[in-house]
């Protein structure tokens, strides 16, 4: 063989080993690796959920996911021998022993299904505002775990209340992300409206009065406690009118102002008018408040006389002024050297 064919055939020999090689290259099939933490949206696991580079494999589903919210554990031995019955081998464990797998979801507070509820009835056939409303489920509000793709907000489809028995039938709609149909969700039970009412803390006789400590502010349904509810600020300080009950909510009939005179109670009274400030002992012959008129025994003349309460223990008698003769019957003019007397002014 001369040179020249010599040199030609090593260059082709040169030629194929590269092509060779760069075929090599290309058609490296990188090992697949497994994943310590797998987390899926769906309900189920596929190949290339649990290993990096699954190549062609990778939706093929080998595994149920665990439940909404939850996390499940699978061991290595396990999932290379069901990768192996779908022909994936020579994966790289890491050295790992399991393996875990965290289901996404979206969960729902049960106060937030509360509190959508009570939006819904709001203003519904005379009901109060929602903040004011108590809700009685026919079974318990658990929370909830929806799909990771219902991530909508809860639109009330369809809502029926009876005014009269309180029943409330609730339908809602959760939009999804994905093509899925939307979660749809349905409660019933009752609903009533409630207010807040100064209540007892404690049982109260007739005409005691009520301390800081005896009224507490509590929410009462609104049809039980009716209108005339006395506010705590307007209790606190007032006198029963009659015998009451604790855990009682307070009416404003149930109240009136302390007595500041009680009957047979030694009081004071007080005569005044211009240029006159009198006080003597009294026993009242009943009791009465501020701004009562009762009965009083002046306990120097012995007699009866009427005053207003003015006070504790205190009684205002009225003192009649003096009185004024008519013009025709008034007498001549002092003479300059005569000294009129004074007008007396009695007193019972």
């Amino acid at each position: 063989m001369t040179m020249r064919a010599l040199l030609l055939a090593s260059a082709l020999v040169a030629a194929a080993t590269a092509t060779a090689l760069g075929q090599t290259r290309d058609d490296i099939i990188v090992a697949p690796v497994l994943r310590a933490n797998v987390t899926v949206s769906s309900d189920v696991v596929r190949i290339g959920d649990v290993i990096d580079n699954a190549g062609p494999t990778a939706q093929i589903a080998i595994y149920r996911a665990p439940d909404l919210g939850t996390v499940g554990t699978l061991s290595t031995a396990q999932v290379i021998a069901t990768l192996r019955a779908h022909q994936v081998i020579g994966v790289d464990t890491k050295d790992l022993r399991s393996i875990t797998i965290t289901r996404l979801s979206r969960s729902l507070d049960s106060k937030e299904i509360e509190n959508q509820v009570a939006m819904a009835l709001e203003g519904r056939n005379g009901l109060g505002a929602a903040a004011s409303l108590s809700l009685t489920f026919d079974r318990d509000v658990q929370s909830l775990q929806l799909d990771a793709a219902s991530s909508g907000m809860l639109q009330p489809i369809t809502t029926r209340f009876d005014a009269r028995s309180g029943r409330f039938d609730i339908t809602f709609s959760i939009g999804s992300e994905s093509t899925a149909a939307p979660t749809r969700l349905r409660f019933t039970g009752t609903a009533v409206e409630t207010v807040e009412a100064a209540v007892l803390a404690r049982g109260v006789e007739r005409n005691e009065v009520l301390k800081a400590s005896d009224v507490i502010i509590e929410r009462r349904p609104k049809a039980e406690v009716g209108n005339d509810l006395a506010s705590r600020d307007r209790a606190v300080g007032m006198q029963s009118r009659r015998q009451l009950r604790a855990g009682q909510a307070l009416k404003t009939a149930d109240l009136a102002k302390p007595d500041l005179v009680v009957r047979d109670q030694a009081v004071t009274l007080v005569y005044e008018s211009a240029g006159l400030y009198l006080t003597i002992r009294g026993k009242a012959l009943e009791g009465g408040t501020e701004g009562d008129v009762v009965n009083v025994l002046n306990l120097q003349s012995k007699r009866t006389v009427s005053g207003v309460v003015v006070g504790r223990g205190q009684v205002a008698v009225a003192v009649p002024g003096p009185r004024l003769a008519p013009v025709s019957e008034a007498p001549a003019p002092a003479k300059t050297s005569e000294v009129a007397a004074p007008t007396a002014v009695a007193i019972n």
